[in-house]
C-alpha cells in the first residue's frame, strides 16, 4: 500500500471524528476530493442509502473538501464502469457501515473495488468504518451463524477487524479471541482510527485500539504506534 488506510471503529460522518478526517484529509495530496461509498448499506432501502450519502457529503464538505456519494450499492453498481471512473477519480474514499459480508460480496471481483485499490496504490487514503473496516482484514466474524468466520479483503493479513470494540461485552470479545487460533483480533473503539501510512500502524482518535494475538493482549491510544502483528 502506497497510500492511507484508515480503519475505524464508529462514528463516521460525526462531530466527534472531525479531528480524525482532518487528519486524513491533511494525508491527501493537493485538493483532496472524497468519494463516499454507502454500499453497506445497500439492503436498508432508498432511505437509508441516501442518508449515509447525503451525510457523507456534508461532512467532508464542511471540512472543505470537495465530496460526492457514488451510488455503489450492490454486485451489479459496483460493477458499473461510470462509478468506478468517479471512484477513481477521487483521492479519497470513504466506504461506510452497514452489513461487512454484504459489502464484501458486493465489490469482490468489480470494477468498483479495483478503482478504491487504485485510489490506495496511487497514495490516495482510503477509510472505513464499522462494516466498512472490517473487509479488509482476513475474515470477518459472521455470528451467529454456522460458519463463524467467512473470507474478506485480507488487505491485513492474519487479522480479525472488530468495530464498536468499546460496545462490546467482554465475553463476547474473549469467545471472538478463542475461535481465531492463529490470527489477531483488532478491536478498534468508536471516534478512533486505526491508521496504516507509511509503512506503519499508529492510532488517531479519541478512543483506543486492542490488538489481541496469541501471545498478548494491548491497548493503543492516540498517537502511539501499534506493535503489528
Amino acid at each position: 500500500m502506497n497510500g492511507t488506510l484508515a480503519l475505524v471503529g464508529s462514528g463516521e460522518y460525526l462531530p466527534p471524528m472531525e479531528p480524525v478526517d482532518r487528519w486524513l484529509l491533511g494525508r491527501v495530496e493537493g485538493e483532496p476530493r472524497v468519494a463516499c461509498l454507502p454500499t453497506a448499506a445497500g439492503t436498508e432501502g432508498p432511505e437509508r442509502v441516501a442518508y449515509w450519502s447525503r451525510l457523507g457529503v456534508e461532512h467532508f464538505s464542511r471540512l472543505g473538501a470537495q465530496a460526492e456519494a457514488v451510488g455503489v450499492i450492490d454486485g451489479a453498481s459496483a460493477d458499473d464502469r461510470a462509478h468506478a471512473d468517479r471512484i477513481r477519480a477521487a483521492n479519497f474514499v470513504y466506504l461506510s457501515g452497514g452489513k461487512p459480508d454484504y459489502l464484501f460480496r458486493s465489490l469482490s471481483g468489480t470494477r468498483a473495488w479495483a478503482a478504491v485499490t487504485d485510489v490506495l496504490e496511487r497514495g490516495g487514503v482510503v477509510a472505513g468504518c464499522s462494516a466498512g473496516a472490517m473487509i479488509f482484514g482476513e475474515s470477518i466474524p459472521t455470528f451467529p451463524a454456522i460458519v463463524p468466520f467467512r473470507r474478506a479483503f485480507s488487505l491485513l493479513p492474519g487479522a480479525v477487524i472488530m468495530p464498536h470494540y468499546d460496545e462490546m461485552p467482554g465475553a463476547f470479545a474473549r469467545m471472538i479471541r478463542m475461535l481465531l487460533g492463529q490470527k489477531t483480533l483488532v478491536g478498534i473503539e468508536g471516534n478512533t482510527a486505526l491508521v496504516r501510512s507509511d509503512g506503519a500502524f499508529k492510532v488517531v482518535g479519541a478512543g483506543g485500539v486492542t490488538v489481541w494475538n496469541r501471545r498478548e493482549k494491548r491497548r493503543y491510544t492516540d498517537g502511539a504506534t501499534v506493535r503489528w502483528p
